[in-house]
């Protein structure tokens, strides 16, 4: 006998997972243990075809599953929209010691600004049971959220919020920031202002796009729909493209508000393809530091937050709520920044640029050709 077949004659049966279960009822995770520990809002079909899996499939709770039936759950979940962006990485450090001291463990999603991806992660933390949630939102409404009401496990929004307002947030007045970013470049002498953000159903993305408009008429500058250019994914690439679109209008744009600093990644390298200097040929603000160090690139005027305070801020939330759990909502608006760098200097009129000597003008073109090579390599760091 082969070591395969003597290891397969002996090896002990899979054992049922809630998983299994859930499929041989056609049901989610969450609904399968909203029923398995007595939630009376199931719908009694529903409930019975659970039942009648489990009994079929001789489903037994792990030790593990029955020891938390009888207590608080120690877990806590918390989804972000994309781990590769530094800010996020901020946040869940901020969370995390706040929650260690506490004695509470940190499990992280990665959902990728996917909403399925995001529902699926909060039916398994629906299930586990997590202690609670903290969740940046793909979008302004999660019908799984709903699961996790009827399971008293508590959500602490951050960053974004939802559109129902219905829990506890953490986040800036976003609206606020980039009406602040725009009226310095407004202050600053540019006037055809263009901007790039986010996708609408990302609500802190419709807050900036907001607080563009509301600088544009306090300043009594008519607002122009080919302006406002929106991706459908937040990453550079989308910032070339819809800087792109910027570029190409005629009249041509004197300034870009980016919207988050993957897209001012992405809107430096559409600037730099089409040899145009910042802020010489073209303004620029951004929201949230870049983290990928430039060299000798200008420094980017940007709007400040701070990802680990939020972050920290929303675990005490957290833990708040845990003991009082019928506490009124709370929406926490911590400050933001903007931090004034070479990229929105006061606007320089073309006659004032023609003016600048040979030797200037042939410096600077020196100095293009380095900052292409280093924003490239930057480029393709994130």
């Amino acid at each position: 006998m082969t070591d395969r077949s003597r290891a397969e004659e002996f090896h002990e049966p899979k054992a049922i997972t809630i998983h299994d279960v859930a499929r041989k009822a056609g049901v989610s995770i969450a609904t399968v243990s909203r029923v398995l520990n007595g939630v009376s809002t199931v719908d009694p079909a529903l409930a019975e075809r659970v039942h009648a899996a489990a009994i079929h499939l001789k489903y037994q709770p792990s030790r593990a599953a029955r020891i938390l039936a009888g207590r608080s759950s120690v877990l806590v979940g918390l989804l972000v929209t994309d781990m590769q962006n530094p800010f996020f990485l901020d946040l869940i450090r901020g969370v995390e010691e706040v929650l260690q001291q506490q004695g509470y463990l940190l499990i992280v999603c990665n959902t990728l600004e996917d909403a399925h991806k995001e529902a699926q992660y909060l039916e398994v933390l629906a299930a586990e049971p997590v202690a609670g949630v903290i969740i940046v939102p793909t979008q302004g409404r999660i019908a799984v959220l709903g699961d996790l009401k009827d399971r008293n496990i508590p959500v602490v929004a951050v960053d974004r919020q939802f559109d129902d307002r219905s829990t506890d947030c953490v986040l800036i007045d976003n609206a606020a920031a980039a009406r602040e970013a725009v009226a310095h470049l407004i202050a600053n002498g540019y006037r055809r202002i263009g901007m790039i953000g986010g996708p609408k159903s990302v609500t802190n993305a419709n807050e900036r796009v907001l607080g563009y408009r509301q600088a544009l008429q306090e300043a009594g500058i008519p607002r122009e729909a080919v302006l406002e250019q929106r991706g459908s994914m937040i990453a550079p690439d989308a910032g070339i493209h819809l800087t792109n679109k910027l570029l190409d209008l005629d009249p041509p744009v004197d300034a870009i508000f980016t919207a988050n600093n993957r897209l001012t990644m992405g809107a430096l390298r559409a600037i730099h393809a089409r040899q145009k200097h910042i802020p010489a040929d073209i303004g620029l603000v951004g929201f949230d530091e870049l983290y990928w160090s430039v060299p000798e690139l200008v420094s980017i005027t940007t709007v400040i937050q701070s990802a680990y305070d939020i972050g920290s801020t929303a675990a005490s939330r957290l833990l708040q709520r845990l003991q009082k759990p019928d506490a009124p909502r709370q929406e926490i608006i911590l400050q933001h920044q903007l931090v004034v760098r070479d990229s929105s200097r006061p606007r320089v009129h073309t006659s004032d640029r023609s003016s600048q000597s040979p030797t200037r003008q042939a410096r600077v073109s020196r100095k293009k050709d380095a900052r292409g090579e280093q924003l490239q390599k930057a480029s393709s760091e994130c």
